[in-house]
């Protein structure tokens, strides 16, 4: 879609990171985790304002897993349209532990890119 906005971050970790601070559509998220041969990373995206966002105790609205040392494109698509809307606000993070759970930083650097309107 027109507009498309790139959000690139080279060291996504658990710290939580404030995308957009209003609505926003997602469509791709390009995720890095080769730096992580031995571990699996989890890419976490909340429909919440990074202030209310705790890491570790608040539910994620997305969870992306990124095998170790892979590299990996995953889509935002619904049946009806392509894209996930986050009406509230984008916020995201990065962890060894899936579900809501964890705080652990993956060892190395993890890239992730996000495209968004």
């Amino acid at each position: 879609p027109a507009g498309l906005i790139h959000y690139n971050n080279t060291a996504l970790d658990g710290t939580k990171e404030a995308v957009k601070a209003s609505s926003a559509v997602v469509y791709e998220v390009y995720i890095d985790n080769s730096a992580n041969a031995g571990a699996a990373s989890y890419v976490k995206l909340w429909n919440v304002a990074s202030g209310s966002v705790t890491v570790g105790t608040t539910a994620p609205d997305e969870i992306i897993y990124v095998p170790a040392g892979a590299r990996i494109t995953h889509f935002m698509t619904t049946v009806a349209a392509a894209g996930k809307t986050f009406g509230t606000a984008l916020t995201a993070a990065c962890v060894t532990t899936a579900g809501t759970a964890g705080t652990t930083n993956p060892v190395s650097s993890v890239i992730v890119s996000i495209l968004y309107v």
